[in-house]
């Protein structure tokens, strides 16, 4: 979600001079839609909320190389893999009162949070990896100038994989899962935030963000810290 939002949207309308800036928001209370009695599921996730403020910067210009920002991404969706990752939704008609007493309004409530856990695992480590190769190469970068690897934290082995298929260490990765678990949409601007409050990241430095999920959909974006 974050990836998508703060992509896509945000950081086109920003570039287009359409806005000066942006909050970007993700937030997820995943403990309403788990299945308590689903150990597979309900012990991975958290609830959490995270937000972002992007901005232009003054004296934004083409000649800013070195200038904080979003420098490439890479998003795709696939809603042929909804089966494997969803929170389905279940409606039925319903008469209402109304005055001519012959309206029929729908309602519906969200089934239970369905995870998949191997195909997602499969999924994920996959397609994290290239599409994390095709936004650096939309930055005109390699793996090899990235300071942090920021991921969505939904799996300590997923991350593990991904890293090792970009060539990174793991201690490039940043993870704060085991404290919060999978929080979704809020999971990348979390860390994100831990790791710039305690230091971690630095001005200047170079992340490279991915996430994936529901839809099933995934994409990464390369930022420059500033």
């Amino acid at each position: 979600f974050w990836i998508f939002v703060a992509t896509v949207t945000a950081g086109q309308f920003l570039d287009k001079g359409d806005m000066k800036h942006a909050i970007v928001v993700g937030a997820d209370a995943l403990s309403r839609w788990v299945d308590w009695d689903d150990r597979n599921t309900c012990i991975l996730f958290g609830d959490g909320a995270g937000a972002t403020v992007m901005s232009t910067t003054a004296g934004d210009d083409d000649d800013d190389e070195d200038g904080p920002g979003i420098l490439g991404y890479s998003v795709h969706s696939n809603g042929n893999g909804y089966t494997e990752l969803n929170c389905g939704y279940k409606g039925s008609a319903r008469p209402v009162a109304t005055p001519d007493e012959d309206t029929i309004l729908s309602e519906g409530s969200y089934n239970k949070l369905f995870m998949n856990g191997k195909e997602v695992y499969k999924f994920a480590t996959r397609e994290v990896p290239t599409v994390l190769e095709e936004a650096l190469d939309a930055a005109g970068m390699t793996v090899d100038e990235v300071d942090w690897l920021l991921l969505h934290q939904a799996n300590i082995r997923i991350m593990q994989t991904v890293a090792k298929r970009l060539g990174m260490p793991m201690d490039k990765v940043i993870t704060n899962l085991a404290n919060y678990g999978n929080t979704s949409a809020a999971s990348i601007p979390l860390a994100l935030d831990e790791a710039v409050r305690t230091g971690q990241v630095k001005k200047g430095d170079i992340i490279a963000c991915a996430g994936f999920g529901a839809g099933l959909s995934w994409g990464s974006a390369i930022i420059r810290w500033g």
